[in-house]
């Protein structure tokens, strides 16, 4: 059974259930915490970790996104050690694969990108890693290209929890981590794809798209899957 409880966010007193994640209780009293793994609708697996938040009496950042609320927490969402922190982050993310902003279909409708320039990111001070990664073409509507994957995990819970196929998964670690179809099968030979396009819908970057759409083709950004999981509930 839920119960109520009070913490502190960047100084101002707020309540909330005890079942809530310090994001959704942010985000009802209108702060913002950046994030792209989170999506409404589907379970919170933290993977982004671009909302990482500090609490008081702790060393360690804290992913809002899955931290349930605690009675008497002092959060604090927005410093300089954050904000570094959220470059870092945002930094990697581009240098782990081959973004090339350019010349991808997501170009001005990237949420990678969008987050970037909220961070005012101008440049990068790593190294490029310059992966050699696929581009899976094989299916009769849609493309899958590693270079702007960010192993969010968006594609594989919508897969997964709203269309019960789980057709995507994620091989490998670190570096060597790949957004893989049946186990490793070509998209194009997937048994278990229904071809429906929630995984493409909800990617937040170009890895997945549809073909034929033009470079930086503007994308149509639906609360797709609320409205999938309300349908879902109400059937």
């Amino acid at each position: 059974m839920s119960e109520v409880r009070t913490l502190v966010i960047d100084g101002r007193d707020v309540a909330a259930n005890s079942d809530q994640t310090l994001l959704s209780v942010a985000r009802e009293n209108g702060i913002a915490i950046p994030t792209l793994c989170h999506l409404e609708g589907l379970t919170d697996i933290g993977a982004c970790r671009l909302c990482m938040v500090e609490l008081e009496g702790s060393k360690k950042l804290l992913p809002a996104c899955v931290t349930q609320v605690q009675e008497g927490m002092r959060v604090v969402t927005s410093s300089e050690r954050l904000l570094e922190y959220r470059r870092r982050v945002i930094e990697m993310f581009f240098l782990e694969r081959n973004h090339v902003c350019a010349v991808c279909v997501a170009n001005n409708s990237c949420e990678l990108q969008s987050a970037a320039r909220a961070l005012s990111l101008t440049h990068f001070e790593l190294a490029p890693l310059h992966p050699d990664v696929a581009v899976d073409a094989t299916h009769e509507r849609f493309v899958l290209d590693q270079n702007r994957c960010i192993l969010c995990g968006r594609c594989v819970r919508v897969c997964d929890e709203i269309e019960g196929a789980h057709v995507w998964d994620i091989r490998g670690r670190g570096a060597n981590a790949r957004l893989v179809s049946d186990m490793g099968t070509p998209w194009g030979e997937s048994t278990t794809c229904t071809s429906c396009g929630k995984c493409v819908q909800v990617c937040p970057t170009g890895a997945l798209f549809e073909k034929g759409r033009s470079v930086a083709e503007p994308k149509a950004r639906r609360p797709y899957v609320p409205y999938l999981v309300g349908h879902h509930r109400r059937a």
